[in-house]
């Protein structure tokens, strides 16, 4: 994934609501590169209160992960759309077959062990994989040669969520993976304000918005308000 200006990656949770493919092309007319798609996960380990809560309004709306790829097979943008799940589904027979299916581009798993990689590999898909603050240097160099797409650089040692500040352990890590790798650098969790994302983007390609977003659909906004928002971080990463 690459383009010629910073790359930005709002998130939103399939199923929040009956016509959540509406954001979709309106997050692509805020500025939008990329779009991450999560299927909605009953004991999400990686994700803080908000996703958590949006994960749990749609799943008692009946959402499912077959329901969630077929709403993205009928419905298209021009910008790569890349799915978040958690490995117990993602190494399931046929999944990645599906995902191809509904027009998918790319796959991120927080909890996926490396020995796993090859098996998603071999579907086409690009599985994008995480770095922390903590990943000591040679399992960053590998988590990023096995990484496709963009490596995600998880910007603290924390859930996901909205934060008053970014942590200096996101620039210290983007920093210490650009040595490491030619792929995209996008810094997430935490990502919350426009000037979270120019700094982060001054040493990585790009951001990762997700809780900031779904807090403001939790709470009622429709796609022209999302999109408002999401254009003020694709200026200030501008």
């Amino acid at each position: 994934m690459k383009t010629d200006r910073k790359i930005l990656m709002p998130y939103v949770t399939g199923g929040i609501s009956p016509h959540w493919t509406d954001y979709l092309p309106t997050l692509v007319a805020a500025g939008a590169d990329a779009i991450e798609v999560g299927i909605p996960f009953s004991d999400p380990t990686l994700d803080g209160v908000t996703i958590q809560e949006a994960s749990n309004v749609a799943l008692a709306r009946g959402t499912t992960p077959l329901s969630v790829l077929n709403a993205l097979k009928e419905t298209t943008v021009d910008v790569p759309i890349i799915v978040s799940t958690y490995a117990n589904l993602a190494v399931r027979k046929g999944f990645c077959a599906q995902l191809k299916e509904a027009g998918v581009d790319g796959l991120i798993v927080p909890d996926l062990p490396l020995e796993e990689v090859p098996a998603i590999e071999q579907s086409g898909i690009e599985l994008a994989l995480l770095v922390s603050p903590a990943t000591p240097a040679d399992r960053a160099r590998e988590i990023a040669a096995q990484s496709r797409g963009f490596v995600y650089a998880v910007s603290s040692m924390s859930t996901t969520g909205e934060r008053d500040h970014l942590p200096a352990s996101a620039i210290e890590l983007a920093t210490r993976l650009k040595g490491a790798t030619d792929l995209p650098i996008l810094v997430g969790f935490g990502i919350s304000q426009p000037a979270h994302a120019a700094e982060a983007a001054r040493v990585a390609d790009g951001v990762i918005v997700g809780a900031a977003i779904m807090r403001q659909v939790l709470d009622g906004a429709g796609p022209a308000e999302v999109g408002e928002y999401v254009a003020t971080l694709r200026a200030a990463l501008d």
